[in-house]
């Protein structure tokens, strides 16, 4: 499970970091997305992965049979936030366009 989880997360951040690197800017956004998908998962794997073990500590429970509740606030958090700031992205991506009449990242497209 462990070695699926961190080829995962590998996967996702060569993505995003080859998506980054694209002239695009669509390409950047989506680069960006990726990059906060692998790092959502790296905080919610950091939480120990168990499977089917509840996150609410319980008055005689063993602590270690438990999954840890932090991680996944805070991945609900960043999901809710990265889709805010996607969405963002994406209006001043249209915005830029529309006045730029490109979507390339330095405003003009390269000369072959």
């Amino acid at each position: 499970m462990e070695i699926l989880v961190a080829l995962a997360i590998g996967v996702l951040v060569g993505s995003g970091v080859w998506l980054m690197l694209r002239p695009r800017t669509f390409q950047v956004i989506v680069g960006l997305s990726l990059l906060s998908y692998a790092v959502n998962l790296f905080i919610f794997a950091m939480g120990r992965l168990s499977v089917a073990a509840a996150p609410v500590l319980d008055a005689g429970a063993d602590a270690a049979q438990l999954a840890d509740p932090v991680p996944q606030s805070l991945v609900l958090t960043a999901i809710v936030i990265g889709f805010a700031t996607t969405a963002l992205f994406l209006v001043v991506l249209l915005a830029s366009r529309g006045l730029a009449g490109t979507d390339h990242v330095d405003g003009r497209e390269p000369h072959a």
